[in-house]
């Protein structure tokens, strides 16, 4: 459905709207997220890149998020990582689909679009004020 890669986002961004008292190190985000330290990194250089965190060096320096978790949605988070891909033409490369698809792959791209509706109507906020006992991918996470 989508890619471990805004997943692992999804967790790093989870855990700074968890954690919103001090800039969150890497370290500290990947001991939370079980995210692997290097891959964790380059995600959250794009979440930078992207606006969505921001990150503060020095002795108490660490990445926070940039924008409110109410004015977040899951759907921002995944379209900088990896968007979902819709279905333009047809997969088939039927000519006569190219304007117009058929009935599958209408659906099909029906479907992913009801699914990135649900994602944008996500915040996450919603996540983190949800019980924390049921975000297994966050350990420990502070409120």
């Amino acid at each position: 459905m989508i890619s471990q890669t805004a997943e692992y986002a999804l967790r790093a961004v989870i855990h700074l709207a968890m954690n919103t008292s001090e800039p969150q190190t890497t370290q500290m985000i990947a001991r939370s997220t079980h995210v692997s330290l290097p891959y964790l990194s380059k995600v959250l250089q794009e979440l930078n890149r992207a606006g969505i965190v921001h990150s503060q060096r020095g002795l108490h320096g660490g990445f926070a998020l940039a924008i409110s978790k109410e004015d977040l949605s899951v759907l921002d988070v995944i379209n900088v990582i990896d968007p979902i891909p819709r279905i333009k033409r047809c997969p088939l490369g039927i000519d006569s689909h190219d304007t117009d698809l058929c009935q599958l792959h209408r659906r099909l791209d029906e479907a992913v679009s009801t699914l990135e509706g649900a994602f944008r109507e996500t915040t996450i906020a919603e996540l983190v004020n949800a019980d924390s006992s049921n975000l297994p991918l966050i350990a420990g996470a502070a409120r």
